[in-house]
């Protein structure tokens, strides 16, 4: 169970960080036999922001990210390089179609990222390092257009933090407290903050071993502190403006950070609570998942019209 926890984190928190630099598909599927790659990735721009790192030279053109939790294996190295050919004919016979060519360059790449791998399994590939990529980034031949990410392996810089993440362990818990102590505006802290408090949560109600246990450890004072900063922001910005007028102008962003723009119907209803109930759903703001979560919550605590 566990398994599908991390690979709907790890579609998460790419989605985040490379949703405002191009279009993300997540679960894609292919034709033929059913075939879907974790996530596709088409950027607008070939700069992508410096602040992702090595994440942005990953995602400069049209690329297949595989993340895996557990070191990836023969089968699965296989099975990701199947996706990509087949990617690539379609995308040639979209070209054909347009009387055009697709060069070598617009062939979309594939990025396999793994915890660890063994030398042999890198051998097995024919996978090297390259002199102008960091330590831990191994291509198989350039035909292939695949490389393999062992995080593990990974210099600890702040261009590696983002892919750091998806790592296991001692990596991945240094990475989250570096990620703690980015500045609180700092782009996508946020964002990668909230799909790993929903880590936590679903990894506390499913099954759980050691390791798992610790991350539920190292993540559960960040969303008590994330809750009580929010809540101190409310409080704070309801003196300024006014309790409830600041209450709700405070969730209302918060939300919409969390979710994008919100429906008109929504913003009425927060708006018409009363300030016990705002109060209520000021501490609730953390506990939903989404948006479903929250006309649920709603529903039950909104004013009721009297139908006479």
């Amino acid at each position: 169970m566990t398994r599908f926890i991390y690979d709907q984190f790890s579609k998460d928190y790419l989605e985040i960080l490379l949703n405002p630099s191009g279009n993300v598909e997540v679960a894609k599927q292919l034709a033929g036999e059913i075939r879907e790659i974790d996530l596709y990735f088409s950027p607008n721009s070939p700069n992508l922001p410096s602040t992702l790192g090595i994440l942005a030279r990953l995602a400069a053109t049209d690329c297949l990210l595989e993340p895996y939790r557990n070191p990836v294996s023969t089968k699965e190295i296989k099975d990701c390089l199947l996706k990509l050919l087949q990617i690539t004919a379609y995308k040639q016979r979209e070209a054909t179609r347009n009387n055009r060519s697709l060069s070598t360059q617009d062939s979309p790449r594939l990025w396999i990222i793994t915890p660890t791998a063994s030398r042999e399994k890198l051998e097995q590939f024919g996978a090297k390092l390259q002199p102008d990529w960091v330590e831990g980034i191994y291509f198989l031949p350039e035909s292939l257009r695949t490389a393999i990410v062992v995080v593990h392996q990974l210099p600890v810089t702040p261009d590696t933090l983002w892919l750091r993440l998806l790592g296991r362990g001692k990596v991945q818990r240094q990475g989250i407290d570096e990620l703690v102590n980015l500045p609180p505006e700092y782009p996508y802290k946020s964002g990668i903050l909230e799909v790993l408090y929903t880590l936590q949560k679903n990894l506390e109600i499913n099954q759980k071993d050691g390791e798992d246990q610790e991350l539920i450890m190292r993540l559960a004072p960040l969303y008590q502190e994330d809750r009580a900063r929010a809540i101190q922001e409310g409080f704070e910005l309801g003196k300024a403006e006014g309790e409830a007028k600041g209450k709700i102008n405070l969730i209302l962003r918060l939300l919409t950070r969390r979710f994008g723009d919100l429906d008109p119907e929504i913003t009425n209803s927060i708006a018409r609570l009363t300030p016990e109930k705002l109060e209520s759903l000021e501490e609730m703001l953390l506990d939903f998942n989404t948006v479903s979560d929250l006309n649920e919550w709603l529903s039950d605590n909104s004013q009721k019209t009297d139908p006479s």
